[in-house]
């Protein structure tokens, strides 16, 4: 588990194909690693890895093809910046909210500009997440912690302070950069919850018919 709180700007150094699936050496930068070891996991973009390796300058990781599939993995290229932060322990402070390192989906940055020293940014979500994204409510995005300040449709807004810009690779988002999306686990949680006893005859969707048959959109 992880906070949101980005730790560290690392690099791509290597991207190998293996076996079907790719091998990832990333570049740590300032991220303390004295604490880390072989088997434990670093979000990089929001996507939880574990650490195969521990070469000099940063970590070695397996992606799966599920991970391929799922994230901007598969677009990656050598020199390309990351967002990492360490797993969290129990005495992490939670300055963000509770984020799992599970990408959900791919989303897209439709536009970006400037809001007095801030960048406001909207963002295309997958249909299929748009539910799940809610004014004032937490969204990760490449592994970062952040508030949703409009929704509209599958779109939404962000508004980015200096800070985030500088210690996050936000700064180098513009208009058509992919990015990760990580909704609120709460949220998912929540609507399993709304289904009852029939969640165990669904396949987790929460359906309009679902809704009316139970009273929730009256």
């Amino acid at each position: 588990m992880f906070t949101g709180i980005i730790e560290a700007i690392g690099e791509v150094v290597e991207l190998t194909p293996n076996n079907g699936d790719i091998s990832l050496r990333v570049r740590t930068g300032k991220l303390d690693l004295s604490d880390v070891a072989l088997g434990d996991s670093i979000a990089t973009n929001g996507v939880c890895l574990t650490v195969v390796d521990l070469p000099d300058d940063g970590f070695r990781a397996d992606v799966s093809r599920e991970s391929l599939s799922l994230t901007t993995i598969g677009q990656w290229r050598t020199g390309q910046p990351v967002n990492l932060e360490k797993a969290l322990t129990p005495t992490t402070r939670l300055g963000g909210h509770i984020v799992s390192g599970h990408v959900d989906g791919i989303g897209e940055v439709v536009s970006r500009v400037a809001d007095a020293r801030s960048e406001r940014f909207r963002l295309r979500a997958p249909a299929g997440l748009a539910r799940y994204i809610a004014h004032k409510g937490s969204i990760t995005i490449d592994g970062t912690s952040l508030t949703v300040n409009k929704v509209e449709g599958a779109e939404f807004e962000l508004n980015i302070v200096p800070h985030t810009l500088a210690e996050t690779i936000m700064g180098h988002y513009s208009a058509g950069s992919k990015v990760n999306l990580e909704v609120d686990v709460l949220a998912r949680y929540l609507e399993r919850l709304l289904q009852g006893d029939q969640a165990a005859a669904t396949d987790g969707d929460i359906t309009l018919e679902f809704l009316t048959e139970n009273g929730f959109n009256r």
